[in-house]
């Protein structure tokens, strides 16, 4: 990650306004017969130019200090897949009194028509305001009269007294970009880190000195101005098995780190963890709830009263804190109110369940501390320097002896020491009420394993009779409890599973160890199979793939230059055995497979065998490692096509008479 540090500031001369560096509405024939195959064939919609521009300035209505953000866009449509683009959604956030506002939006279609190119001035009051959630509200408008073949401009200004982030600029979208150029005036008062994120890197980067681009009480301030260019920038394409998209698509980011004035007043925001530790600790929505022994003093008793060991104690205040609050599915590091209430009404945000988890295994003599992460949803955090407003969840962390244990008590459905993968995202920082943070590393440490068992006989009519037994456990088995949770009884999700499963019948079940989440799950289903082949006829077709068949590749990119991120390792087992009605001998059959991915990433074992009349179909999927690096994407990308080219093809057996 680039860091850039940056002097900067606040009252312009002259500069009330910036220009845009292309005019407003002058299409080309150029722009109209733009090729996209120079960028991307399969392009719906390209971003010809686009231009931006930030300044801080001073507000002729309030005389405070504004960020002012400026913005034009010229797109060419290819077909009707393209026409998303002419649906514009502009975030903008709030703040208490703090607002910013969108205006100066002007917007327009054009077509070339008749030998000439019309345009179609979208109508003001097309444009209409939504409020998204407590601090976002959407600016949204649709461009008039799209066709294939439109060219879409438009541009607006934004005006925000939010100055700790300066306006992030985003390179790469969902649309390919021939050329896109962010310009910024940053005042010598200010300074910021700058960071460049993303595969791609600029194409031109140069900065130069304005002299007295503003004034504070009359003293003149220089602003640097710095242009970033990116040219020729694919889509950024969001496939399955990632985390934040922004983690990877290439953009700038501005952190403001601290401002100076000319009187010598300065004020800092980038911190040292040192300073971030002390405000945690004695935050009384963080550190002085973690100390709240008091409310467990007379209860904890009971609780630990079987436990041998301080493992059995843990897993005594852990299962204790998971039923005695319920999360209220709110995310934060800092208790709603305190931990009394929660405790008290029985519900409450993340910080609540957890800190009074922390507050519990304390009071039990146990080493308890907090861990402080964001969620895989939310990005990465910045480890450069605390930025805490990075961090939206926490977990509770225990060391006993030699080992230590993340424990999240929002899910009851977790076992000891498993948190849920959405916690699973590079790494927290851990917060002890005496030591110095520091940062550890989130893993997933067990498998989501599964295995499945079939034993059945078929009919001389095709019908299948028999079992299916499925073991679970690590996240598949936290998946599938979740699931049978749903509904009001194991009977109506068995209920409901028959229904989705058209071509089996469920006869008979028992679900085993639902609530024991310490163990494996285990599903044991009698079932009949609707007619698979007809036994009867000399020659018998067959396919065995029916449980948890891979028909279709996750991974279809050309070149994906950021990781394939699992969560979690994986393990699919398949053992069916069917006993057949007669003598036949398998003359065709799917290719007996064994192949790995590179570096023990990953295997892929099938074999099938007929003996003593009975089939014996046997499947192995496993995949060792959570996060796979862009370099092994193609390893992953012929592995799957390899697979699912063998799933096509059936068994066929001959009937010996």
């Amino acid at each position: 990650m680039n860091k850039i540090f940056m002097l900067l500031t606040l009252s312009f001369v002259g500069l009330s306004s910036y220009a845009q560096n292309f005019n407003f509405g002058a299409i080309t024939h150029d722009d109209y017969s733009f090729d996209k195959n120079k960028l991307d064939s399969n392009a719906n919609a390209i971003v010809l130019k686009e231009f931006g521009t930030s300044s801080i300035q001073i507000s002729e209505v309030t005389g405070g200090t504004e960020l002012i953000f400026e913005y034009q866009v010229k797109i060419k449509i290819y077909n009707k897949e393209g026409y998303r683009q002419a649906n514009i959604v502009i975030p903008t956030y709030k703040n208490g009194s703090r607002e910013e506002f969108i205006n100066n939006i002007k917007a327009s279609t054009f077509n070339f028509e008749n030998g000439r190119f019309v345009e179609s001035v979208m109508d003001k009051k097309a444009i209409f305001t939504e409020n998204k959630a407590r601090y976002t509200v959407l600016t949204k408008f649709t461009l008039p009269n799209i066709k294939d073949g439109s060219i879409i401009e438009y541009s607006y200004r934004l005006e925000s007294p939010l100055l700790f982030n300066y306006k992030t600029w985003e390179f790469q979208g969902n649309i390919p970009k021939v050329y896109s150029e962010y310009l910024v005036y940053i005042p010598a008062i200010y300074n910021y880190n700058v960071s460049l994120r993303g595969f791609y890197k600029l194409s031109e980067n140069k900065s130069e000195l304005t002299k007295e681009c503003m004034r504070i009480n009359g003293v003149p301030i220089d602003c640097s101005k710095i242009w970033y260019v990116m040219k020729n920038i694919p889509s950024f394409v969001e496939e399955d098995y990632i985390t934040a998209a922004s983690n990877y698509k290439s953009a700038i980011y501005f952190e403001l780190s601290d401002w100076q004035m000319p009187d010598g007043r300065k004020q800092s925001y980038t911190k040292s963890w040192k300073d971030v530790d002390y405000e945690l600790i004695t935050d009384k929505s963080l550190g002085l709830q973690m100390k709240r022994k008091d409310l467990f003093k007379e209860i904890l008793p009971s609780i630990i009263k079987d436990a041998a060991d301080d493992l059995s104690k843990a897993k005594a205040v852990y299962n204790y804190i998971k039923k005695q609050i319920k999360w209220n599915n709110i995310y934060g590091i800092s208790s709603e109110d305190n931990i009394k209430k929660a405790l008290d009404i029985r519900s409450g945000n993340v910080a609540d369940v957890n800190l009074s988890l922390i507050a519990a295994l304390s009071t039990a003599n146990l080493d308890a501390e907090a861990v402080i992460l964001s969620t895989r949803e939310n990005g990465n955090a910045n480890k450069l320097y605390p930025i805490i407003s990075d961090f939206n969840y926490i977990v509770a962390k225990v060391n006993i002896g030699d080992k230590s244990y993340l424990l999240d008590a929002t899910e009851p459905l977790l076992p000891f020491g498993l948190l849920p993968l959405r916690c699973i995202n590079d790494q927290g920082r851990v917060i002890n009420l005496k030591k110095p943070s520091y940062w550890m590393d989130l893993t997933a440490i067990q498998k989501a394993i599964t295995s499945y068992i079939v034993d059945a006989k078929m009919e001389t009519d095709g019908k299948l009779t028999g079992t299916i037994t499925t073991h679970s456990s690590g996240y598949a088995a936290f998946n599938k409890r979740k699931e049978i949770k749903r509904y009001n009884s194991p009977d109506e999700y068995v209920e409901k599973l028959d229904e989705r499963l058209p071509k089996i019948q469920i006869l008979k079940h028992e679900i085993k160890n639902i609530d024991s989440v310490e163990n494996s799950l285990t599903e044991i289903y009698e079932v009949e199979f609707s007619k698979m082949a007809d036994a009867g006829k000399d020659e018998v077709y067959f396919n065995p793939f029916f449980i948890n068949p891979i028909t279709k590749n996750p991974f279809n990119l050309n070149v994906r230059t950021y990781p394939v991120d699992l969560g979690s390792a994986f393990e699919d087992r398949i053992i069916i055995n069917i006993a057949l009605p007669g003598k036949f001998e398998m003359t065709e059959k799917p290719k007996d497979l064994a192949i790995g991915l590179p570096n023990a990433g990953g295997r892929y074992l099938l074999k099938t065998s007929l003996v003593d009349n009975v089939i014996s179909f046997n499947q192995i999927l496993q995949f060792n490692k959570a996060i796979y690096e862009p370099e092994e994407y193609p390893y992953l990308k012929e592995f799957y096509s390899i697979i699912i080219q063998n799933q096509k093809i059936n068994l066929l057996l001959k009937n010996i008479r």
